[in-house]
């Protein structure tokens, strides 16, 4: 008796799978969709502080994002799916402040350091036009001892920071997160 309930759940679930599959519409690469092109245009970079070619390091960088983590083909034009926006922040700002005898002898008022880079970004989907956004804003910052000097720490701080707003735009426009 056990063996014959067994098989007919195993038979009633087997009848249901195909019903099941057509309402998942989930890629093992985390991107939910079924265009197949993406057009990636120039962010621009809108900053004082930020270096001269960080506007196309990020497009280039953004574009093999979505290539590697996606079957997505990167099109110079009339791309099903659309991203363009600006780079609006790249800020040094001193945090963690140290006590007043303490900056006096370093000649610093703060034991950390915080740079932060922030985008703003339009996506237009034209297969699910509700997945859409406009002015959406992606940032992230990282850490580093005042005591350092900017430069030397400057290149892998931004690409910590970029990797993850990348990671986040890949999320907003393909995995609807």
């Amino acid at each position: 008796m056990k063996n014959r309930i067994i098989a007919i759940t195993a038979f009633s679930f087997l009848l249901c799978l195909p019903t099941l599959q057509s309402c998942i519409s989930y890629s093992f690469t985390g991107a939910a969709t079924n265009a197949k092109t993406i057009q990636v245009e120039d962010f621009f970079n809108n900053t004082d502080l930020g270096p001269a070619n960080l506007g196309q390091t990020f497009t280039n960088k953004l574009k093999e994002y979505f290539q590697q983590n996606s079957s997505l083909r990167v099109v110079p034009e009339n791309g099903e799916l659309q991203i363009e926006g600006t780079i609006t922040q790249y800020g040094i700002t001193p945090i963690a402040p140290v006590s007043g005898a303490a900056s006096n002898q370093r000649g610093d008022p703060a034991a950390l350091t915080r740079l932060t880079i922030a985008v703003r970004a339009n996506y237009i989907d034209t297969i699910k036009p509700e997945n859409n956004f406009k002015d959406r804003n992606f940032s992230f910052y990282a850490d580093f001892p005042s005591a350092q000097d900017f430069n030397s720490v400057q290149e892998s701080l931004e690409r910590k920071i970029l990797d993850q707003i990348y990671i986040d735009i890949f999320n907003a426009t393909l995995a609807n997160w």
